[in-house]
């Protein structure tokens, strides 16, 4: 594993830790929280889209 590659692991680690921990927080019923839950994975998924398809044009 190359030094990239576990910066990107850490970072989406990080980023899914402080998506769970604000879902926790808020005490919110177990269909509320799968709801925000599956809207913050696409949020991040939209974002790993246009990032890597930025790379993509870019070169």
């Amino acid at each position: 594993m190359s030094m990239g590659v576990g910066a990107e692991i850490l970072w989406f680690a990080m980023a899914f830790t402080l998506v769970l921990s604000a879902l926790v927080a808020r005490r919110l019923p177990m269909r509320d929280w799968l709801k925000m839950a599956l809207a913050w994975a696409a949020i991040f998924a939209l974002l790993f889209l246009a990032i890597r398809g930025y790379q993509l044009v870019a070169g």
